[in-house]
C-alpha cells in the first residue's frame, strides 16, 4: 500500500516545486489549508501561480505566500476584497500578475480538469473584458464563451477526517473548492484535523476517494 502519511507538514509539501501551478482550497477563511501554506512559505519557493477563490485575507494563508514573495501570478475570482491588503499593495506596484475568473467559471474549469474534459461553454463574460482572446460560439441563438479546463501541478487541500489510504471527509462549508481541486492536480497534499482507521469512515460520507491523494498530514484543531 502506498505510504501517503507524512511525518510532518514540512515533509508533506516537499513535492511542490518552483514555478508550479498550485490550487489552494478555501472560501474566505473557511477550508483554507493554512498549515500547508505556511510550510510552502518556509521552503521559500518562487514563481508560483496560485489558483484560489480569493487573494488571501490579512497576513495569513495566501496573503502570507504573497508577502513572502512566493507568488508570480494569482488566478482568482475576488482579488480586491477589503481583507486582501497584501495583494492590493503588490498589484498596485506590478509585483504580481492577476487573472480574474468569474467564480462559477473558475469552479467549472477546475471540475472539467478533474473530469478529463477539454472545456465547456458558458454565457458568463460574453461582451465583457473576460471574453478577450476567447472563442465565442453561438448555440440556439445565444452566444457562449469557450472556457478551457484547468489542471494544476499541485493542490493544497484541507479536510476534516482522513484514513490511512487517503479517503477524505469535509466539515460543512469548509468543503467548498477542496473536493474539485483534489481531482484536478497531479500532486495532491492534504492537511486533516483527524486521522481514523481504515473502515472508520462511513463509505457514504467519503467525498474525496484516496486515489486522488498523494500525501497527507494531521493538523489537529488548536
Amino acid at each position: 500500500m502506498k505510504q501517503r502519511k507524512a511525518n510532518s507538514v514540512a515533509e508533506a509539501v516537499t513535492g511542490i516545486k518552483n514555478g508550479d501551478v498550485v490550487l489552494i482550497g478555501g472560501f474566505g477563511r473557511g477550508g483554507v489549508p493554512e498549515n500547508l501554506i505556511e510550510a510552502v512559505c518556509e521552503r521559500k519557493l518562487r514563481d508560483l501561480t496560485i489558483v484560489s477563490n480569493n487573494a488571501g485575507t490579512g497576513h495569513t494563508g495566501i496573503a502570507r505566500l504573497l508577502e513572502e514573495g512566493c507568488v508570480r501570478k494569482m488566478m482568482c475570482s475576488f482579488p480586491l476584497a477589503a481583507e486582501s491588503i497584501v495583494f492590493q499593495e503588490l498589484f498596485a506596484r506590478d509585483a504580481v500578475e492577476l487573472e480574474v475568473v468569474p467564480q462559477g467559471t473558475l469552479a467549472e474549469r477546475i471540475r472539467a480538469g478533474g473530469a478529463g474534459l477539454g472545456g465547456f461553454l458558458t454565457p458568463t463574460g460574453v461582451g465583457t473584458d473576460i471574453a478577450a482572446g476567447k472563442q465565442v460560439l453561438t448555440v440556439a441563438g445565444r452566444d457562449y464563451l469557450l472556457e478551457t479546463a484547468l489542471r494544476a501541478d499541485a493542490a493544497l487541500i484541507k479536510a476534516h477526517r482522513v484514513d490511512a489510504v487517503g479517503n477524505l471527509t469535509y466539515r460543512m462549508a469548509a468543503r467548498n473548492f477542496n473536493p474539485i481541486m483534489a481531482m484536478a492536480a497531479d500532486h495532491v497534499v492534504v492537511e486533516a484535523h483527524e486521522e481514523v482507521p481504515i473502515g472508520g469512515l462511513d463509505p457514504e460520507c467519503i467525498i474525496t476517494p484516496g486515489i486522488y491523494v498523494d500525501r497527507y498530514c494531521i493538523c489537529p484543531k488548536p
